[in-house]
């Protein structure tokens, strides 16, 4: 195997061992909530007048499917819309309490997870993480470069 298939099978290996090892108390925890639904409250409490389209970028997902699922959050009620005096055509979303509250048990989580990973970042230094965050950076870009070659631009949609 040469090392571009391992870098990939790496990724993958450790994406999967960080899924399966956080699911049960992310599970437990978040009862009733999916992770779309989570990390939707996650991105509109991290980013100030966060709407569909804001939305639909980050997750690179359909506006369609970001008013789906934020009507959800709507209905459940852990977001709510709102609009600025200055703009009534834009649509924005902020959390609830009750939003807040999802959003609290979620970062408290990760901040558990990061805390029984910290003795693996510790030993990297500080060359190293630029190197990895290069890379990361590097192949993100030819990735969105591929996503624009088949003509879907998220950006846009």
């Amino acid at each position: 195997m040469n090392k571009e298939d391992q870098v990939i099978l790496g990724f993958r290996d450790l994406y999967n061992k960080m899924v399966w090892l956080n699911k049960d108390k992310m599970e437990n925890s978040l009862k009733g909530y999916k992770p779309s639904e989570v990390h939707c409250i996650e991105y509109i409490e991290k980013n100030a007048d966060s709407n569909v389209t804001k939305l639909a970028e980050s997750f690179y997902m359909t506006r369609g499917a970001i008013s789906k699922l934020t009507k959800k959050l709507i209905k459940k009620g852990l977001i709510e819309s709102y609009q600025k005096s200055d703009n009534k055509k834009e649509i924005y979303f902020r959390l609830t309490e009750q939003g807040k509250v999802i959003y609290k048990i979620h970062e408290d989580l990760h901040k558990e997870f990061q805390e029984r990973d910290k003795a693996v970042f510790e030993q990297v230094t500080e060359e190293q993480f630029d190197s990895m965050l290069r890379f990361v950076e590097k192949y993100n870009k030819h990735l969105d470069a591929e996503i624009k070659k088949l003509g879907i631009d998220f950006k846009a949609e």
